[in-house]
């Protein structure tokens, strides 16, 4: 899967619940499979996508964190 594939929410400097409004706004836009990746300063976006991604059945594909920027891979259901 090449970047292009990827729809992307650059949701950094936002603070909570920012990034996961920003990412629930792209998926409700996108179709089943597509896969969204998320970048996030705020370090509550890491517990915020876990449970996202387990109450709303999108699948959470990784989390990885580089320098001060937390990187979310979803797939939508």
């Amino acid at each position: 899967m090449t970047a292009e594939d990827w729809v992307e929410v650059d949701a950094r400097g936002q603070q909570c619940p920012m990034p996961l409004l920003l990412a629930k706004r792209a998926l409700n836009g996108m179709q089943s499979g597509q896969r969204l990746r998320v970048l996030a300063t705020d370090q509550g976006s890491v517990r915020d996508f876990q449970v996202f991604a387990r109450q709303s059945g999108h699948a959470l594909l990784a989390t990885e964190e580089q320098g001060d920027t937390y990187i979310h891979l979803l797939q939508k259901a």
